[in-house]
């Protein structure tokens, strides 16, 4: 049987492809019919994208009964820069940006992504300064990565 969170992604998944570059990261459900919907995007996510998402999905869960006649909360938001990377979709569209790698083994690795598919990233190490400053390409395996967020450098 198909569970309530499955059926709005669903509706999520469906809403969105009329929306260029929009594509779901989770849906959450919490007690009491607490839904939180994650969004990212090729180009970001606006504020206008979450509150079209908000209102269809709104309106679908009431339509439909989903949750019957309980009550139910509902967040639709954009992923963040500070959160982990989840999707190789989210690695390719950091591509050029610095990016933090903790590895399983604890290491942390820092480096501008370079490149992503579906069994590796590879990013561009530099260290040392002025005429010293060396740099190196190191690939990582994602059976190796605990997770990747996006460094923001201004």
């Amino acid at each position: 049987m198909i569970t309530e969170t499955e059926k709005i992604e669903e509706f999520v998944e469906h809403f969105i492809t009329k929306t260029d570059g929009l594509f779901l990261i989770e849906v959450k459900s919490a007690p009491g019919n607490k839904i939180t919907v994650l969004l990212d995007g090729d180009k970001g996510v606006t504020i206008e994208n979450c509150t079209a998402v908000n209102k269809a999905l709104y309106k679908y869960i009431e339509e439909t009964q989903l949750f019957g006649e309980n009550n139910f909360s509902l967040e639709v938001s954009s992923f963040g820069v500070d959160r982990p990377l989840v999707l190789l979709r989210q690695y390719k569209k950091n591509i050029g940006r610095t990016v933090e790698v903790v590895l399983t083994d604890g290491q942390k690795l820092d480096g501008k992504l370079l490149d992503a598919n579906e069994e590796q990233i590879i990013i561009e190490q530099k260290t040392g300064k002025g005429n010293k400053m060396t740099t190196k390409t190191t690939t990582i395996l994602f059976n190796q990565i605990k997770h990747t967020t996006v460094l923001i450098t201004f």
